[in-house]
């Protein structure tokens, strides 16, 4: 077994791979989307979907730093794999959606909380604190959403104290582009970064995860300050480059300085400021 993944000192955010990043704010330590099979090994996604995975996470769960909570889009393979429901405490509170509540708390997890669309969860440590708000997302155009588990995305907003200025942080979740997603903007004008979900995998012909252009249409829309591509090239269902991505990035420019990441390595979130 490996020692500890080794993370910088300060807030950071940690690229694990697939959908998995570990977040390091303050006092909390929160990870996303749970995905830690290794390259090589098949992951069910649901829906009848096997595809074995190409890439190798960075770390194991049991290699991280004990975590405050998890924040979960949705209940497919790729985002809660077996190596998850295996080695994530029982009592480590999961924020996700009902759907997925729902069915953890059946496995055994105890601290399942259940978010519908705009309900938030506060952490707080001393001054500090770290509120995760469901937002919209949707996994494909209807009607073949209703076949797809439910999604949510999600704005994290952490203060390290009283008059702090607050960082911001959306992480997409497996959604498409659709109008609901303006809604975000409205509300949260000022994302400092944004976690997006690329991949451009397709069920039945139809887009059920974003593609490189979808992608760029999301940083339009939102216009975050800074974002980080995740979920792009892990199965062989991931049919849509990161590649196309970056190059629709510099073709279309928008307002949103894109940094990638190599799995393992980190973005010190001081960076953003």
């Amino acid at each position: 077994m490996r020692g500890p993944l080794a993370l910088p000192g300060g807030d950071s955010l940690t690229f694990i791979g697939t959908a998995t990043v570990l977040l390091r704010l303050g006092p909390f330590t929160v990870l996303t989307d749970p995905n830690f099979l290794h390259r090589g090994q098949w992951c069910y996604f649901g829906q009848g979907l096997f595809s074995r995975r190409r890439t190798e996470p960075a770390a194991q769960l049991t290699e991280l730093p004990p975590l405050d909570a998890v924040v979960l889009s949705h209940l497919h393979g790729d985002h809660f794999d077996r190596v998850a429901r295996r080695d994530l405490a029982a009592d480590v509170p999961v924020l996700t959606t009902a759907h997925a509540a729902h069915r953890l708390s059946r496995k055994g997890f105890r601290e399942t909380v259940a978010l519908e669309t705009w309900a938030s969860e506060t952490l707080t440590d001393g001054d500090a604190s770290l509120t995760v708000t469901a937002v919209p997302a949707r996994h494909a155009p209807r009607p073949l959403d209703r076949v797809l588990p439910p999604v949510m995305g999600s704005i994290w907003t952490y203060t390290a104290g009283p008059g702090a200025k607050p960082l911001r942080i959306y992480v997409s979740g497996d959604t498409v582009v659709h109008d609901e997603l303006r809604q975000i903007h409205d509300r949260y004008p000022d994302v400092d970064l944004a976690i997006v979900h690329l991949g451009g995998t397709r069920v039945l012909g139809v887009l059920v995860t974003m593609d490189d252009r979808q992608g760029v249409a999301l940083l339009e829309m939102l216009r975050p300050a800074h974002a980080v591509p995740v979920h792009f090239d892990d199965y062989a269902n991931f049919t849509s480059p990161v590649s196309n991505f970056l190059q629709a990035v510099a073709a279309r420019g928008p307002a949103t300085a894109v940094r990638m990441l190599r799995r393992g390595e980190s973005l010190p979130l001081s960076e953003l400021h």
